[in-house]
């Protein structure tokens, strides 16, 4: 049976990659993001199997939106969040905290939730998001990504929790990675353990496929955040962590 799936924030980057490696899974694909014509990159590798949809997850009119492009593809079996932002922001830009919150905070509950609710109505679900490693602490370098990305990890809890109680058969996974080498992190700053997207991206394709429920990618994060966890908070103030 033909499985489908709904990439937001396929343009660039992870979202890219990962559309990609599902399609080559035989994925029938929705993609969308702000950038369309970015997507038809993608499209054009096998256009019978690829719709695609000028979607902006910080607009009151994208849950229509997406649920437009769910019945073009003519269902959904996994909702794929990819969209977001980060930026460090030591001088505490007003514009840049607020962008950050917009997208990764209120366009990532709009969106989840306009596929939590498509799912619940129509027999469940896979929900997979990427968020960070950046949610297991406040960073100073960067106040609004740390917070937006523990507040994904916390929604995402809550709404397990809930598909739980009210009896659905909607499934999550949480995927946490570290730094990797997309145009996100191009900024002429430098990020320790930075992982190439490829490899990333095949990792939390495995991740998602196999329906792990939290992933972190890769192993060295793993031991990284969990030696954070340790960290008294203290002492996790009066580290100068910068990246």
């Amino acid at each position: 049976m033909e499985k489908r799936a709904i990439i937001m924030g396929a343009s660039s980057g992870m979202g890219y990659e990962i559309s990609r490696l599902l399609l080559e899974r035989g994925y029938r694909l929705g993609i969308a993001a702000r950038r369309e014509e970015r997507l038809m990159e993608i499209k054009r590798l096998r256009p019978a199997m690829v719709e695609t949809a000028c979607i902006d997850v910080t607009s009151a009119s994208a849950p229509a939106q997406l649920e437009q492009l769910i019945e073009r593809v003519g269902g959904i079996d996994l909702y794929f969040h990819v969209a977001g932002i980060g930026h460090q922001n030591m001088q505490l830009n007003e514009r840049i905290e607020l962008d950050t919150v917009n997208t990764n905070a209120m366009g990532f509950t709009r969106m989840v939730g306009a596929a939590f609710r498509y799912m619940a109505a129509h027999g469940g679900g896979h929900i997979a998001v990427i968020s960070s490693i950046a949610g297991t602490k406040g960073l100073g370098a960067a106040p609004s990504y740390s917070a937006t990305k523990a507040m994904q990890n916390t929604y995402i809890d809550a709404l397990d929790q809930q598909a739980r109680m009210r009896h659905l058969n909607i499934t999550f996974t949480d995927v946490r990675p570290g730094f990797v080498k997309t145009d996100l992190l191009n900024d002429g700053k430098k990020y320790p353990m930075l992982m190439p997207k490829q490899l990333t991206a095949r990792k939390i394709v495995r991740a998602v496929l196999a329906r792990r429920r939290v992933k972190v990618v890769d192993w060295r994060y793993a031991i990284l955040t969990a030696l954070w966890r340790l960290v008294p908070r203290w002492l996790w103030v009066r580290l100068p962590i910068k990246n």
